[in-house]
């Protein structure tokens, strides 16, 4: 017979200790350990009495009926998938209070729900545990989504939920909004805590991969950004999605950081209106709309985010400081990385930005994590540092070692053809890793292999020779 028990879990990072402590061990944070009740069924001595055997199938003869993908009907959610919804799946996707995550699997439910380019109506259910049937209809009624074989259920009970859905018959696509509210009734602990979002998203997955269905489970935040309850969670769903953005600007970015069944770092844009969120189908264009030329400080960084060639605005700003420290401030970007660009400017090219505060800014709220931006920030600082302005029609992407020379990146060819696609004509990029590379006949590349044929190029030598510097 189990034997009652009790430990102490950390609700930030789920890591169970067998007594209480003011600060968790295994992640640092304070004040997040409570105690939660507990059934011993470790058994003593296990064998194979009782088990049941498995049937062991051939590799090339598994059956393929559930990895068949269902487009959903928004391009821009189906390339962030990997090209649409693997039956049998489940996907968590987080964001911050109020980012439009319930509007998006709302619109996904509404496009799956009937007859499209994705092919027949499939069916569909929206299970909330945060908002009553009514509100949910009258949400979708106002985004215009209203779709027969879409149905609504509010609940926040498991076993509920699991009585109507593990059946033969069982939607094709299921929505759970949010796994932070449901909770399992023989739990002796509160929803939201780490031991009922662990068994309540084990049962939930554990159903959808019995009955084939996709399950698409809707995560909070915390104040760090990260999803909130035990990282196991992460580890137990097949596809993890981020729903990223400012409330504050009309640009939502979809982003892939986990994704077993297509490629990670995907992203899919939407902007956001009064009648939903709409796909962006040209990226590079819109974060290019509101672009000055001939601003001194702005650079265009030719990037990949996935699969995807994507043009972005960096800005940069480098003013007089009477503090000090000077400021360092950067949006969009690593701070840490533009610390040692500056640094290496400093260093290898002879510039002095001590004394200014600067400001870095990656236009159209998108983060970039990639080092063949380094090249784009050096262009843009030495342009603000001096005053002198890039080309309009120039993109650049490159990364800077700390020598200072200017490294290869991959996929350079689709960066060139999205901007000759989008009009520039001029290029600043590492040299080619082989003579036998091909070019681009639509664009003017100037190769750059050291800072100094940046700074050259911007005529910041000649400008400071003739100040007397």
């Amino acid at each position: 017979m189990a034997k009652a028990a009790t430990q102490y879990v950390c609700q930030s990072c789920g890591a169970v200790t067998p007594r209480w402590s003011g600060k968790c061990d295994s992640c640092g944070a304070w004040n997040t350990i409570i105690e939660e009740a507990r059934a011993d069924t470790t058994p003593k001595g296990l064998t194979a009495k009782g088990g049941r055997k498995l049937d062991l199938v051939d590799m090339d003869r598994a059956s393929a009926d559930q990895a068949v993908r269902r487009k959903s009907g928004i391009a821009e959610f189906d390339q962030v998938t990997g090209g649409g919804l693997v039956g049998g799946s489940a996907i968590l996707i987080g964001g911050d209070p109020g980012i439009g995550k319930s509007t998006l699997l709302l619109q996904v439910c509404a496009a799956m729900g009937k007859d499209g380019k994705q092919g027949p109506a499939l069916r569909t259910a929206y299970i909330s545990g945060e908002e009553a049937v009514a509100q949910v209809s009258l949400r979708a009624k106002r985004l215009g989504l209203v779709a027969p074989s879409v149905q609504l259920a509010a609940a926040t009970n498991v076993r509920d939920i699991l009585a109507t859905l593990d059946r033969t018959d069982a939607p094709d696509l299921v929505v759970i909004d949010s796994i932070q509210t449901m909770y399992i009734d023989n739990l002796d602990s509160a929803p939201g805590t780490v031991a009922q979002v662990r068994s309540s998203a084990s049962e939930l997955i554990r159903a959808a991969k019995r009955r084939g269905f996709t399950l698409l489970l809707v995560g909070h935040v915390t104040k760090e950004g990260l999803i909130a309850g035990p990282r196991v969670l992460e580890h137990m769903v097949d596809t993890v999605l981020y729903f990223e953005g400012d409330r504050g600007h009309q640009f939502r970015i979809l982003r892939a950081v986990k994704n077993r069944y297509g490629p990670t770092d995907e992203i899919g844009v939407f902007e956001m209106t009064d009648g939903g969120l709409q796909e962006v189908a040209n990226p590079s264009a819109l974060f290019l709309a509101e672009r000055r030329g001939n601003v001194s400080g702005s650079a265009v960084f030719a990037g990949i985010e996935g699969t995807r060639p994507v043009l972005v605005e960096i800005q940069a700003l480098v003013s007089p400081s009477s503090l000090a420290t000077p400021r360092r401030a950067v949006v969009g970007w690593d701070s840490g990385r533009l610390s040692m660009v500056i640094a290496v400017l400093e260093a290898r090219c002879g510039l002095n930005f001590a004394g200014h505060d600067v400001y870095l800014n990656i236009a159209g709220g998108l983060r970039i994590a990639e080092p063949a931006a380094d090249l784009a920030v050096c262009g843009a600082l030495v342009s603000a540092l001096s005053g002198l302005s890039l080309p309009s029609d120039l993109v650049s992407f490159g990364e800077v070692g700390l020598g200072g020379e200017v490294r290869a990146v991959g996929q350079r060819d689709q960066r060139l053809k999205e901007a000759a696609k989008l009009g520039f004509a001029k290029a600043l990029l590492p040299p080619r890793r082989k003579k036998g590379d091909a070019g681009n006949d639509s664009l003017e590349l100037k190769e750059i292999g050291h800072l100094h044929d940046l700074v050259a190029f911007l005529g910041v030598e000649t400008v400071s020779r003739r100040r007397g510097a």
